[in-house]
């Protein structure tokens, strides 16, 4: 009988090796399921703080792109007086141009005519 006492001991001592190593492992798989876990909610916290971010940037973009239609509308009805403005400095230059030959055919009879008004000195 000792044999089957020894035999019974040495399962006992094996179930509970067994025991301990399936206790062991299944702490260690739930310690990496809940450091995953911690991980996933980490990462989805991110996700909602860089959704939360990019929908500023978005709200920033819808801005600037109205701002942008603003100055377009602005601009085009510039475009009317940059025309006119254009138009007259035109005017201008050939007004400047005819002013100078005038200013020249004026000289040249003043310098034809200078000879008749001199006095005599007397």
């Amino acid at each position: 009988m000792a044999g089957k006492e020894d035999e019974k001991q040495e399962r006992d001592e094996l179930a509970d090796s067994l025991n301990d190593l399936f206790t062991n492992l299944s702490t260690m798989i739930k310690g990496d399921l809940q450091g995953t876990n911690n991980l996933l909610e980490l990462l989805e916290k991110m996700n909602l703080r860089v959704a939360e971010e990019y929908k500023g940037f978005g709200d920033v973009a819808s801005g600037l792109r109205i701002f942008v239609e603003q100055l377009k509308a602005k601009s085009g009805s510039f475009d009317e007086y940059v025309q006119k403005i254009d138009a007259i400095e035109h005017q201008v230059t050939e007004f400047e141009a005819v002013i100078s030959m005038l200013d020249k055919y004026v000289s040249l009879l003043e310098s034809k005519v200078q000879p008749f008004y001199q006095v005599p000195p007397s």
